[in-house]
């Protein structure tokens, strides 16, 4: 099995190497079950050394000029050449043995993809209520978080990958559309082995600034993830 790890990446040269170290330490998991991996980073227009440490550390740098997280994931898995595509985020720490669970799952032939569960080590305990709160309901509903998200190519490709009508929740979209596609099969969602990944956007954004993204959402619902404007918390390049 080849398995192809795509990180979407926007101004990452501050968290990106400690990422990539832990992916390669991934690729060591998958050649020790008789696999082999590849690297892949998609520079999503970064204006930093983005590209620059990712090939430092072996990783094929691919380019998507247009700043949007679901452009990026699609470019870098276009450019993929592994039967299986594992999205992670550039500020995410998969341990080897979520990567070992991963594999489990896809050597079980049950399953045609899934995600996991995440933690924000040293969040506050309103954050780590939020995180509990979504962890139950990606549980419930079988929805990936966008930090993590594993499938068949071969799936991903047959369901036209993320939706690039969307600026974000588009690994939510993505997960509705991949089960409403394939009824029968598995997208499972990992607990055993959470992703630790960053709470930068708890610490980057006041309350008051996530509270109005909430409200947009409640008022104006999927329009807000069409507009790059309302969702400027993921683009507007605060790190």
């Amino acid at each position: 099995m080849r398995l192809s790890l795509v990180v979407p990446a926007f101004n990452e040269e501050r968290l990106i190497a400690g990422t990539l170290q832990r992916l390669s330490a991934g690729i060591e998991v998958v050649e020790r079950h008789g696999g082999c991996g590849e690297l892949i980073v998609c520079d999503n227009n970064s204006t930093d050394r983005t590209a620059e440490v990712a090939r430092a550390a072996g990783a094929t740098v691919v380019f998507e000029p247009v700043n949007q997280i679901a452009r990026a994931r699609n470019a870098g898995a276009r450019a993929a050449s592994g039967e299986w595509l594992l999205f992670v985020d550039a500020d995410s720490s998969p341990t080897p043995q979520l990567f070992e669970e991963v594999l489990g799952v896809v050597e079980s032939g049950q399953c045609m993809g899934g995600g996991c569960t995440v933690t924000l080590p040293g969040a506050p305990l309103g954050v780590r209520t939020w995180v509990a709160a979504w962890n139950l309901t990606s549980r419930t509903m079988r929805w990936a978080a966008g930090s993590f998200l594993f499938c068949e190519a071969a799936v991903f490709r047959a369901v036209g990958g993320f939706s690039e009508d969307l600026y974000a929740a588009e690994e939510i979209d993505f997960s509705r559309r991949i089960k409403a596609r394939f009824p029968g099969r598995d997208f499972i969602i990992l607990h055993r082995h959470p992703l630790a990944t960053s709470g930068r956007k708890a610490e980057l954004y006041s309350a008051r600034e996530q509270l109005a993204f909430v409200w947009k959402m409640l008022t104006a619902g999927r329009r807000t993830l069409r507009s790059r404007e309302a969702c400027s918390m993921w683009y507007d390049g605060r790190r």
